[in-house]
């Protein structure tokens, strides 16, 4: 009997089969792992630019004797928050005695100290001032993103 020896047909159609099982499984857990990436990289940027944000205006109300000059929002009741995405397309903005003044533009989703953009891929930021009962004038901050919101009030200081 003579042995045969070298690759059949049939063995390089089952290495075939098996190669592309393995490079399919392959190409799907990396397209899951790029896609988690992706939206933790989108959910870090929106915190880096809140904290941004949040540095420049945290500066502005500790200035001794700064007040609120002018303030342009949209109302923030409970009711009206599912209807604050319908209605962002106006500027928001407040100016202070100092002379600054913050404004959220809806069109390039940004938010601006005097001219100069310190927050981007914003969707949404709402500025309110209160007086409170002890005298002092708070502010709150709404600032919304892709499934990102906080809201912060500061206290300015007089």
């Amino acid at each position: 009997m003579q042995t045969e020896k070298g690759i059949t047909l049939i063995s390089i159609t089952i290495y075939i089969i098996v190669m592309l099982i393995m490079v399919s499984i392959i190409t799907v857990l990396t397209s899951y792992f790029y896609k988690n990436v992706d939206i933790r990289s989108i959910n870090e940027d929106l915190n880096q630019q809140y904290t941004k944000f949040n540095s420049y205006f945290i500066k502005e109300v500790n200035k001794k004797g700064n007040k609120i000059v002018d303030i342009h929002s949209l109302s923030k009741s409970k009711s009206e928050k599912e209807s604050l995405e319908n209605t962002s397309n106006q500027q928001n903005y407040i100016v202070f005695s100092s002379g600054n003044q913050y404004t959220y533009i809806p069109e390039n989703e940004g938010i601006y100290m005097n001219k100069v953009k310190i927050a981007q891929n914003i969707t949404g930021c709402t500025f309110t001032a209160n007086k409170e009962a002890n005298g002092k004038t708070t502010v709150t901050v709404i600032i919304q993103g892709n499934n990102f919101e906080k809201e912060t009030t500061y206290t300015l200081v007089e």
